[in-house]
Parts: structure tokens; C-alpha cells; sequence
């Protein structure tokens, strides 16, 4: 094979595997990961989850409002309302629990653990629990945990990687990492890949990515959709459409348990 057709089949190669990507991500991630959901009660956490719910190191597990305000009506105010076990005393006592996590010698042990990976990661990066500030150590968390199986982490480096946060820039680098979250139900990942496209001019593939992550339940896409509308980049059917979606998924996350949570600024 000469040189020219050899480069022309790679051409066609890359090609093949990026309309491979396409159909993918548009086929895949329309379910937001079992994470997402409570423990206690089964349902969806509402979005964003960093607003409606705890995550505790015992159990890596995401609690929502309305359960822990139940626990706490139980009197169960210093243990976690899923494991059971107590909850740290302070920052120190959290830390230490998290790295007991994060410094299991076992493989199989390690891959359940992909998010105090991840968690831990989010602490360096931002300098908490007592942590100096430590991008590069956040980085070699978050690509552990990615490669654990981790969705957050993979949201993560994403960020970094696209915006050169502590990382020499390389957006194909961080798309990459939003995909592999988007292919799996992370809507934040989601949202950010139809931002790539609105900003490239690419407005029906932004709009695809936001009406998925819009009908998952998350309002930014949904806002930017109707933005598009007025800008004359979607059609009012398109901007329907993600709105009925939205608040499909809206109403199934709420619970009277979950409004009284928001009452009492639970």
C-alpha cells in the first residue's frame, strides 16, 4: 500500500470511529448511574445532587434530604442513616477514614472503592480537611478513580484537562473524559459536550446533548435550550419537548419527605 493511500485509510478509519463515538453517545447515557440514586429510598436524587443530598465516607454513599431529615427525626444524628456507622468527629477524623479507603492493598477491594478515589481527589484539589492545595495529586486520584470506573472523576478531569486546570491544556483530552462520563448517565458531562458544540457552532449537535441531559432532570441545559430558541438556533417544538422531558423527571424526584426537607432548609 503507498504512502497516500495508507494515509486515506487512516482518514477513513478515524472517521468510521468517530461516527462509531456519535451514535454512541447519542444512543447511551439517557439513565443517570445507579449513584444517583438514594440508598434509602430508591429514588433519583434530585439535581444537582451536591444540593440535595450527603455523600458519607463510611459507605461512599449519597444520602438525599429527605432521608436524612427522617434519620434525623429518628435521633439518629451521629451516624450515617444508611451503614449505620458513626460519623466523623472533624475534619481529621474524616480524613483519616477516607485515606483507610483510599490505601487498601487489595485490587478487588480498590475498584469498589473508585469514588473515595474521586472524593479524596476533590479535597486535594480544593484544599480542604486540613489538605494543602495539590492539583497534581487531585489529578492522580481523579485518573485512578477514572480507571476504577468512576463517573465523577472522569467529570473531573475533564474540567482540568479542558481548561488546563493544573494540567498543560489539551481539550481533545478533556472531551474525551466528559464522553466516557456522558456514555454512562452524567449529566454535567453531558451539559459540557453540548457546550463544545454551541461554541463550534455546531447548534443541532448542542441541542441533542442538552435534550438529554434536560430530560434527566437538570435545569442548565434546559435553559440553555430555550436560550437557542430565542437565539434562533432551536425550535420552540425542540424547546417543548426538553421542557416536558424536564419536568417529567423533576416530578419524579420530588417526595413530600424531599419538599419538607427544602422547607426546613434541611
Amino acid at each position: 500500500m503507498s504512502d497516500a493511500a495508507a494515509a486515506q485509510a487512516a482518514v477513513e478509519s478515524a472517521d468510521q470511529a468517530a461516527r462509531s463515538l456519535h451514535h454512541r453517545l447519542m444512543a447511551s447515557g439517557h439513565e443517570r448511574p445507579e449513584g444517583h440514586t438514594c440508598p434509602i429510598c430508591f429514588d433519583l436524587i434530585e439535581l444537582p445532587m451536591g444540593q440535595h443530598s450527603k455523600i458519607n465516607v463510611c459507605c461512599m454513599k449519597s444520602v438525599c434530604d429527605g432521608c436524612i431529615l427522617a434519620a434525623h427525626r429518628r435521633g439518629m444524628n451521629d451516624r450515617c442513616p444508611f451503614c449505620r456507622t458513626p460519623l466523623p468527629r472533624d475534619d481529621a477524623s474524616l480524613l483519616a477514614m477516607i485515606q483507610k479507603r483510599v490505601n487498601k492493598g487489595d485490587a478487588a477491594v480498590r475498584k469498589g472503592d473508585a469514588e473515595a478515589f474521586s472524593f479524596l481527589g476533590g479535597k486535594y484539589f480544593q484544599g480542604r480537611l486540613g489538605l494543602t492545595k495539590d492539583v497534581s495529586r487531585a489529578i492522580e486520584l481523579w485518573t485512578e478513580a477514572a480507571e476504577l470506573g468512576s463517573i465523577d472523576a472522569h467529570y473531573s478531569l475533564g474540567d482540568s484537562y479542558y481548561y488546563g486546570e493544573g494540567v498543560e491544556k489539551d481539550k481533545s483530552r478533556g472531551i474525551h473524559h466528559w464522553q466516557q462520563a456522558a456514555l454512562e448517565g452524567d449529566v454535567e458531562s453531558r451539559h459540557m459536550l453540548g457546550a463544545v458544540e454551541y461554541n463550534n457552532g455546531n447548534y443541532q449537535l448542542a441541542v441533542q446533548h442538552w435534550m438529554i441531559s434536560a430530560k434527566m432532570g437538570f435545569e442548565k441545559p434546559l435553559n440553555a435550550i430555550k436560550d437557542m430558541f430565542k437565539e434562533g438556533h432551536a425550535t420552540k417544538a425542540q424547546y417543548a419537548e426538553a421542557l416536558l422531558g424536564y419536568r417529567d423527571a423533576a416530578e419524579e424526584m420530588r417526595s413530600p419527605q424531599r419538599e419538607e426537607a427544602k422547607r426546613l432548609g434541611f
